[in-house]
């Protein structure tokens, strides 16, 4: 079989226990509402919950964090001796979200070889960053995953299948008829429901040969009239800097250990959630900005100053709307040199903070924006969408594309911890 960087895994599903209170959402969500966390925190109560294994990231630069960490890889250390988590061996399963709209988002959970995968700026590797990975932001989360027995993944990888032939046709009947259900369950928040199904053996065998297809030099080149391009098979949809976070542990682990055992360490892969660019559920939403800390009346002159012609009110070019305390207005930078929009904002806004402080937080949803901006010394900015289609020839065409460029539905849609894998 052609070899691809997505396989079985041995994953560890979650046993004797009410699932609703188990699974709670990614750790990079709700970074500015607190509040979010307390009220999963009181429902959870002293229930089992992978809320006792993660570490939401608006507390990675708090006071007590390294306690905070000690007690999470203690509590997975529990949860493996009660045998509240108990593996389903070389597995590979189909998850169907039934998200809060309706729609149904459709997905594989298998392993990524991490040895396919470089998040440098540049990188040609079959697995690739869409955004630039803030390098600083690996260190933080290196201390999470160092001593953990066990990963949690809310990591989505994006394939390009416009013709749907690998994920999809897994809903009819005679492939449903090959699987067996592990675990179905509504999940709180307004997350909506989900179920998994263990695929059988052929089937996630096809699987790798039709994803070894996609990674086929001749058929990337024609696809993209990308001559001589590096193929890119899987893009990184959420979860980019666990994955980046996953691949440095990798790295700093891989000196100690002799050339067999980097062949089959379980630490040399992730496990990810593999989603089809295509998949209708999937709508890409522009990530929103809020600057805290600021004057952002200085902050917009600052702005305006930074693009020749740049000018209040829309244009030709690339529209930016801000909001700040009971105004609203739009600002246009004419014949921009970035790609998108957000690009032209995020390089104003990084040489901006360095120079003069203050913060900048991404934001999902425009009410959120408002709500924050509305706040002293702050000001919010709100970016158009980004069609789907441009990702996979942006990255391979420009590389990654400015950080935090898009979100891949609302943050209730985003992936819930539900499996787990151990990587020591």
């Amino acid at each position: 079989m052609e070899k691809t960087a997505f396989s079985p895994a041995d994953i560890l599903l979650p046993y004797d226990c009410g699932l609703t209170k188990w699974a709670v959402v990614a750790c990079d969500q709700y970074t500015s509402q607190p509040e979010y966390w307390e009220r999963v925190d009181q429902y959870v109560g002293d229930a089992p919950s992978t809320l006792r294994l993660i570490l939401p990231e608006s507390k990675l630069e708090s006071d007590g964090v390294d306690q905070e960490i000690q007690k999470i890889h203690a509590t997975m250390e529990q949860y493996l001796q009660e045998e509240r988590l108990r593996p389903v061996e070389d597995a590979m399963l189909f998850v169907e979200r039934k998200l809060a709209n309706g729609k149904t988002r459709l997905g594989l959970l298998g392993k990524l070889d991490l040895e396919e995968y470089d998040y440098s700026k540049g990188s040609g590797t079959p697995i690739r960053a869409t955004e630039g990975t803030v390098l600083s932001r690996i260190p933080p989360r290196m201390k999470v995953r160092e001593g953990a027995p066990i990963e949690l993944p809310h990591i989505m990888v994006l394939i390009d299948d416009p013709d749907k032939k690998i994920i999809e046709p897994l809903t009819k009947d005679v492939n449903r008829k090959q699987m067996s259900k592990v675990y179905s369950v509504t999940l709180m928040e307004n997350g909506g429901r989900i179920t998994g199904s263990l695929l059988s053996k052929f089937q996630a065998q096809k699987v790798q040969e039709a994803l070894a297809q996609l990674g086929d030099q001749k058929r990337f080149e024609e696809f993209y009239h990308a001559p001589g391009k590096p193929v890119l098979t899987y893009a990184m949809g959420d979860g980019n800097h666990s994955l980046a976070t996953a691949k440095a542990c990798w790295e700093k682990l891989k000196p100690t250990l002799s050339p067999e055992q980097r062949e089959t360490h379980p630490a040399r892969y992730a496990l990810v959630e593999l989603v089809n660019l295509h998949d209708d559920s999937l709508e890409f939403e522009p990530i929103h900005r809020v600057v805290f800390g600021v004057e952002p009346k200085k902050l917009l002159e600052a702005f305006l100053a930074a693009y020749p012609g740049a000018h209040y009110g829309e244009g030709e070019g690339h529209q930016i709307t801000y909001v700040l305390a009971g105004e609203r207005g739009t600002v246009t930078v004419p014949n921009p040199t970035a790609q998108l929009a957000v690009g032209t904002l995020q390089n104003f806004l990084d040489q901006y903070l360095e120079a003069n402080g203050g913060k900048v937080d991404y934001i999902h949803g425009e009410d959120v924006v408002e709500q924050l901006a509305s706040q002293p010394d702050s000001i919010g900015f709100l970016l158009p969408a980004m069609g789907k289609d441009q990702l996979f020839p942006t990255v391979i065409f420009d590389g990654a594309l400015p950080r935090k460029t898009f979100s891949m539905g609302e943050a209730h849609d985003k992936r819930f911890y539900l499996e787990a894998r151990k990587i020591k």
